[in-house]
């Protein structure tokens, strides 16, 4: 089968190919694991994360891609309730232990044992992949394969994400930055919080304009301040500038939620601003957001059916990985990015 690898680590735009091409074999499902034939995957800022080292995998070379939608081609021993032909995704969430003090809370996103698509077992920049069928995701039929993939992670993360905030109906929400995620979470937010206005910061003066076609009140830059502050704000940034600059615009008692794996270290001198009184006092707080736990991807699969949400999407053809990836980093940005892989 053709898949796409990542074979070193490195910065993004120096290497030659950040991804090659590579003739794998059809990988055999073990047992209770599915084998999917992929249609479409994701493409995120994770694979740039880990093409760069900040989660880089624990061996190469990897096949990366956690938003994978594809038809069930073959089931290993043990595997029920699922039959060949059904339609499934995978999400960030490979496995998890299923026995430590985390998974038995339901909070196998903080699992020690925690492993992702993509980065620990191989993912789907592939024309094949073995997914465990307890972490499988049914697909609610109202969504095309594109539009399903950006769900799985970008979707289920950004539900996370607005959990997260604690913000209550009426309470002012900043997005500071506004990807394939962010644009998902305005949508939710004016739909799970009516009477909520949404501030966004981005720097990009095309995603600001999207942000204000999708109904947010106020648009700037990662850098300004916003008119009125703000009870909650979720940062989707990989930069440390606009957490401070978050921080200064959170109401007492405001919360950042901060929905990064990790954060480039070029902009890290800037946390030598950070200022106690203006920027953390008055119970002003910071909650980093890890990883996602099935309940989160099936809740909003859930949600986004019954709101009918369609997130906007941009589609490449499967020689086009490379590329997808360098238009994600330079911010090339509006809505969420899908290989077309079959």
């Amino acid at each position: 089968m053709k898949a796409w690898v990542i074979g070193q680590i490195g910065p993004l735009d120096s290497l030659p190919a950040p991804l090659r091409l590579a003739d794998l074999p059809v990988p055999v499902p073990g047992p209770g694991k599915i084998l999917l034939r992929v249609s479409v995957c994701g493409v995120c800022h994770t694979e740039i994360d880990e093409i760069e080292g900040r989660t880089a995998p624990p061996r190469l070379p990897v096949v990366p891609g956690h938003q994978a939608v594809g038809r069930i081609a073959a089931l290993g021993a043990s595997v029920a309730g699922f039959a060949v032909g059904d339609r499934v995704g995978a999400a960030w969430i490979y496995s998890a232990c299923g026995s430590c003090e985390f998974c038995r809370s339901e909070r196998e996103n903080l699992c020690p044992g925690f492993r992702a698509t993509g980065r620990d077992a191989d993912g789907g920049y592939a024309e094949y992949m073995t997914v465990p069928a307890a972490f499988a995701f049914r697909l609610p039929e109202v969504f095309t394969d594109a539009e399903a993939a950006p769900l799985l992670c970008a979707g289920a993360i950004g539900y996370r994400s607005l959990n997260l905030t604690g913000l209550k109906n009426g309470q002012r929400l900043g997005l500071t930055g506004f990807g394939a995620s962010a644009h998902l979470v305005l949508t939710m937010a004016r739909h799970r919080f009516p009477d909520s206005e949404v501030y966004v910061f981005a720097r990009n003066s095309e995603e600001r304009d999207f942000a204000l076609q999708l109904g947010a009140v106020w648009v700037g830059d990662t850098a300004d301040t916003s008119p009125l502050p703000l009870a909650a704000i979720i940062d989707t940034t990989p930069a440390w500038k606009p957490v401070v600059a978050a921080l200064a615009n959170l109401a007492p008692g405001g919360r950042l939620v901060v929905n990064a794996i990790r954060k480039e270290s070029g902009d890290s001198a800037c946390l030598a601003e950070l200022d106690y009184a203006r920027h953390l006092w008055m119970e002003r707080e910071i909650k980093s957001v890890a990883n996602v736990a099935r309940s989160d991807v099936a809740g909003f699969l859930t949600l986004a059916a019954e709101m009918g949400i369609r997130p906007e999407t941009e589609e490449y053809g499967f020689e086009d990985a490379n590329r997808a990836l360098l238009d994600l980093k330079q911010r090339r940005i509006r809505g969420a990015k899908v290989l077309r892989v079959a």
